[in-house]
């Protein structure tokens, strides 16, 4: 399984942007977007095998929404930033304000969330990625059998109070490479890592990768 964790800091949590200004009044959804597209997108397919819990941070609790996708049952994802866009800003305006998890669509569920607690959760697994610049190069170890589970940003980088929960959740700093990337081509490398791990046997440490 692969399961990715995106913290998106300024997204308004009630859906309120329109898909005409996704990286200003959207608070940068149009990256948001490509993270979902490129998390499960394959040609003519899904990847079946991801998970993608997003934390959306605008508003403090109750108000901040988790939304979890799952691989195994999505539909109508498009790989298109506008449509996913879309696809998500739906499922925040039928859920705010709604006290429980909502499915707003097969495979997308959302609801209220403590995004502090979400995440050490989430982090506190054993062999959890944190993807930052300042880490040590990740290795093959990292996505061991096409296998990971990793916590990234948006373009905001992680508050200072995140890092230290990540850092108390016992999660693990890896950096992909000396660029830094978008958060979409973080994910994207890593489904690369993964796939060659898991159909060509182990990377061997040092092979060029960039950077999260």
């Amino acid at each position: 399984m692969r399961e990715f964790l995106l913290l998106a800091h300024r997204v308004p949590v009630g859906g309120a942007f329109t898909l005409n200004d996704l990286a200003g009044g959207g608070g940068r959804m149009d990256e948001v977007a490509r993270v979902v597209s490129t998390a499960f997108t394959l040609s003519n397919d899904l990847r079946r095998d991801t998970e993608l819990t997003i934390l959306f941070e605008a508003e403090a609790p109750p108000r901040a929404r988790r939304m979890r996708l799952d691989g195994h049952r999505l539909k109508f994802l498009n790989p298109d930033e506008r449509s996913t866009a879309a696809l998500l800003k739906n499922a925040l305006v039928r859920s705010a304000g709604v006290p429980r998890d909502v499915e707003a669509s097969p495979g997308l569920l959302v609801g209220p969330a403590d995004p502090s607690e979400e995440l050490r959760r989430f982090a506190g697994v054993a062999g959890t990625i944190w993807l930052t610049e300042s880490g040590p190069p990740i290795g093959p170890e990292d996505v061991g059998q096409g296998s990971f589970r990793a916590v990234l940003s948006d373009p905001t980088d992680p508050t200072e109070a995140e890092a230290e929960l990540l850092r108390g959740a016992g999660a693990s700093p890896r950096s992909l490479g000396p660029r830094s990337l978008r958060s979409s081509q973080c994910v994207d490398v890593l489904h690369h890592l993964a796939d060659r791990s898991d159909g060509s046997g182990p990377l061997p440490r040092g092979s060029p990768a960039p950077s999260g």
